[in-house]
C-alpha cells in the first residue's frame, strides 16, 4: 500500500492510500460525458491504449503532500466533443467527488488528453 492521506479527529485516525484516491478519481472521471476512457500514463509509440474499468488507477497519478492532493488524469475523449468542456467537467467532478468521499483537500486536477476516439455505434 502506497503512503496516503491521514485524517485525524477526536475519535482516531484514518489513512487513505494513494491507490484508493486514484481509483475514486478514475471512477468519478468516467461518469463525465465525452470521456471514452482512461489512458495509460506510459504513452509509448504515439498510441493511447484504452484501459478497462479494472485498471482505471493506471490512468491516474496522485501526489500527496501536507496541504492536500494533486491529481493528474490521462484521458481519451470522444470525437466531436469540445475537449475544453470535457476537461472542465472532469476537473469539477473529480475534485468534488474526492473532497466529498475522502475529506481530503484537492489542490490540483490536471488533465492530459492522450487521444480522441471515434464512436463506432453508427
Amino acid at each position: 500500500m502506497k503512503t496516503g492521506q491521514e485524517l485525524t479527529n477526536e475519535l482516531g485516525m484514518v489513512k487513505i492510500s494513494e491507490d484508493v484516491i486514484s481509483i475514486i478519481a478514475g471512477l468519478a472521471a468516467m461518469e463525465c460525458y465525452g470521456l471514452v476512457g482512461m489512458a495509460s500514463k506510459s504513452f509509448q509509440e504515439g498510441l493511447a491504449k484504452l484501459l478497462g474499468t479494472e485498471h482505471l488507477s493506471n490512468g491516474v497519478e496522485v501526489e500527496i503532500n501536507e496541504e492536500g492532493v494533486k491529481v493528474d488524469l490521462y484521458i481519451i475523449v470522444e470525437y466531436g466533443t469540445k475537449i475544453s468542456e470535457v476537461a472542465h467537467n472532469v476537473i469539477d467532478r473529480v475534485k468534488y467527488t474526492l473532497e466529498e468521499m475522502t475529506g481530503v483537500s484537492v489542490l490540483e486536477v490536471n488533465i492530459n488528453v492522450q487521444g480522441v476516439r471515434v464512436n463506432n455505434a453508427t
